[in-house]
C-alpha cells in the first residue's frame, strides 16, 4: 500500500496552473526526499495531500483512501505536517502551545505527551519563555513538535532544516530517522539541503514547474551520482563486450554516439591497461565526477524543458 498516491493532480490560481498533471507514489515506510526549485510546486502538493488546499483536478489517496473523504478526513486523522511557517501562538510558551493543540485533538495524557515530544525536539528546557522570543530554529522545532502530537502515520515536513544550526540539523535528521525506524512513520521531506537528504532518505521525487520529473530510489541516485568513465573507441560493440567480461562488477551503458559509460567499482588505470591489452584504438578516456546537487539540477532543468 502507498502512504501517498497522487494521480493527475492540478492546482490553478487565477487561471495559472502551479501544479499540473502531477503524479506521485510514496511507499509506506519511506523517508521520501521531495526535491525542486523554489516555486516548483512542492508546498502546493503538500497542501493538497493534507487537505489545506483543494485540487483543481486529480485525486490524492492517503493509505489507500481519498484524502478528501469524510470528516474528519484520513489526512486529518493520520497525517502530521509542517508546511511553510509553523502555526505557533507567540504569547504562549512551547509547552502551552503543545497543550493547546493536544487538548484540541483530545489526546489522552496530554501533559505527558507534550513533555515527551518537547524532549524529542530539544525544547524541554525552554521553560516559560514566550514563543515569540524564540529563534527561527526553535520555532521550527516547535512546529515539528506540534506536527508529531497526534502520533501520525505520515509526516510531511516542508524545508524543516531552515534556521537550524549544524547541531540542530543533525538532531532533526536523527529524529526523523528514529521516527521512521522505531515507530514506522512515513516521512516526506521537502528540502534544499541535499546533503542531509542524502544521509537519510530511501526514495526521491523531483518536481519541476508543477510536474513530477522522476521518482527514484536512494540507491539509484547514488549510482547516478557516482564517478563514471567515458570510453570511446573505433569499435564500440567489440570494446563493450570485452570490458564487460573483464570487469563483471561494473555497470556499462552504451550511449547513442557509441560512448561506453562505466560506473561502479572501477579504476581508470585498470581500464586503460585493459584497453591497451585489447589493442583497442582509444578516441576518448575521460573520468567524470558528479555530486548529488549537480545531478538534481540536471534533472530539474531537463524536466523544465519538457513541461
Amino acid at each position: 500500500m502507498y502512504a501517498i498516491e497522487a494521480r493527475g493532480l492540478a492546482k490553478a490560481y487565477g487561471g495559472r496552473r502551479v501544479v499540473n498533471g502531477f503524479s506521485m507514489q510514496v511507499h509506506k515506510g519511506d523517508i521520501y526526499g521531495f526535491v525542486g526549485k523554489n516555486g516548483a510546486g512542492k508546498s502546493t502538493v503538500m497542501k493538497m495531500v493534507t487537505c489545506l488546499v483543494a485540487p483543481t483536478e486529480g485525486e490524492v489517496l492517503v493509505f489507500g483512501r481519498p484524502a478528501w473523504q469524510g470528516a474528519p478526513g484520513v489526512a486529518e486523522s493520520r497525517v502530521g505536517a509542517l508546511i511553510e511557517s509553523p502555526g505557533i501562538l507567540g504569547e504562549l510558551s512551547a509547552y502551552d502551545n503543545m497543550m493547546v493543540k493536544a487538548l484540541a485533538l483530545g489526546i489522552p495524557d496530554a501533559k505527558e505527551r507534550s513533555q515527551e515530544i518537547l524532549r524529542w525536539v530539544g525544547l524541554s528546557a525552554a521553560g516559560k519563555k514566550r514563543a515569540k522570543g524564540f529563534s527561527q530554529g526553535m520555532k521550527q522545532r516547535l512546529g515539528i513538535g506540534l506536527a508529531l502530537l497526534g502520533s501520525p502515520d505520515l509526516l510531511l515536513l516542508d524545508e524543516p532544516f531552515n534556521g537550524l544550526d549544524p547541531e540542530g540539523t543533525r538532531d532533526l535528521r536523527q529524529l526523523i530517522m528514529r521516527l521512521n525506524e522505531s515507530f514506522g512513520v512515513t516521512v516526506v521531506v521537502s528540502s534544499h539541503v541535499l546533503e542531509q537528504l542524502d544521509r537519510m532518505v530511501t526514495r526521491y521525487g523531483v518536481i519541476a514547474d508543477g510536474r513530477m520529473v522522476r521518482e527514484m530510489t536512494a540507491e539509484e541516485v547514488r549510482q547516478a551520482c557516482g564517478d563514471s568513465l567515458a570510453v570511446r573507441t573505433t569499435q564500440p560493440d567489440v570494446t563493450l563486450a570485452q570490458l564487460e567480461q573483464r570487469f563483471p562488477d561494473c555497470r556499462f551503458l552504451m550511449e547513442p554516439d557509441g560512448t561506453i559509460r562505466i560506473s561502479g567499482p572501477f579504476e581508470a588505470t585498470a581500464v586503460a591497461q585493459a584497453l591497451r591489452a585489447m589493442d583497442a584504438t582509444v578516441l576518448e578516456l575521460t573520468e567524470t565526477r558528479r555530486d548529488i546537487e549537480e545531478f538534481f539540477v540536471e534533472l530539474m532543468e531537463g524536466g523544465k524543458r519538457h513541461v
